[in-house]
């Protein structure tokens, strides 16, 4: 009888190691509530429209060029339509601006429009009054800032929202460290290939697709971001949402600066 015990002992022992040495499969979702870019095949292209001076343009050719690493989708940069403060995007795009829109607070938003599951445009923006000065202007900072806002047009949420845990090497992950998060990593590009797994019988990637048309009112800063729907690790509220009407509506991502951080 102690031989049986020590040996059922010995075997949960030896279960126990054995489950401990394998690694957990990644759970997490950092799908963005499925929104997504209608198309009806894939891969598909995605405009990126250049509105950027020349100190960001390596930044984002390196920001479309990691995002076009995905097996679903392709960006690529393509001449701006809207022109330095990102008040006028066009629909079946995403326009990208920097300029510098005052310390308010933020380094970069993304803001999709949406008509029922689908996104319909986009815009992102990165404020050059931080990135102007010495704690934010490094390439590391950029490139983390950029391909996450983008990221957002895509369809994907972040990955973790805490700036003090420790790096998880993806641009999807709120970090006070850059380095490691310049670009996405490969649970980014899984959670794109299940965002876009099937396909639409119509294409918002057009200027004349349905949807709700962006005015220049439509995308200023604060109040008409809309209602806070959440918040980060930090409490400060990070996703905003208008009611556009008729299905439609407006989502904006702030990135804020990182928190002990001028």
């Amino acid at each position: 009888m102690k031989m049986h015990i020590r040996l059922r002992h010995i075997v949960l022992l030896v279960v126990v190691f054995a489950i401990a040495a394998v690694p957990l499969a990644v759970s997490a979702t950092n799908s963005w509530g499925g929104y997504h870019w209608a198309r009806t095949s894939n891969p598909f292209t995605l405009k990126l429209g250049d509105n950027l001076s020349s100190t960001w343009d390596p930044i984002l050719a390196t920001t479309s060029s990691d995002w076009s690493q995905s097996t679903v989708l392709d960006t690529t940069i393509v001449s701006g339509q809207a022109k330095g403060s990102c008040s006028k995007v066009t629909k079946g795009r995403v326009e990208v601006c920097n300029k510098a829109y005052g310390f308010n607070g933020w380094l970069g938003v993304a803001g999709i429009w949406v008509s029922g599951s689908h996104i319909t445009q986009g815009y992102v923006k990165v404020n050059d009054s931080y990135f102007n000065t010495a704690t934010y202007n490094t390439t590391a900072w950029r490139n983390l800032v950029m391909c996450q806002e983008v990221g957002h047009t895509l369809g994907l949420a972040h990955q973790d929202e805490d700036f003090n845990n420790e790096p998880l090497g993806t641009c999807m992950d709120y970090t006070s460290d850059p380095t490691p998060n310049q670009h996405p990593n490969q649970h980014d590009y899984d959670q794109l290939a299940l965002i876009y797994e099937h396909l639409d019988s119509t294409t918002t990637l057009s200027a004349t697709a349905p949807g709700p048309g962006a005015s220049a009112a439509a995308i200023q800063d604060g109040e008409e971001w809309g209602a806070a729907v959440q918040a980060d690790a930090h409490g400060r509220p990070n996703l905003f949402v208008k009611d556009l009407g008729g299905g439609q509506k407006k989502f904006t991502w702030v990135f804020w600066t990182a928190p002990g951080k001028p």
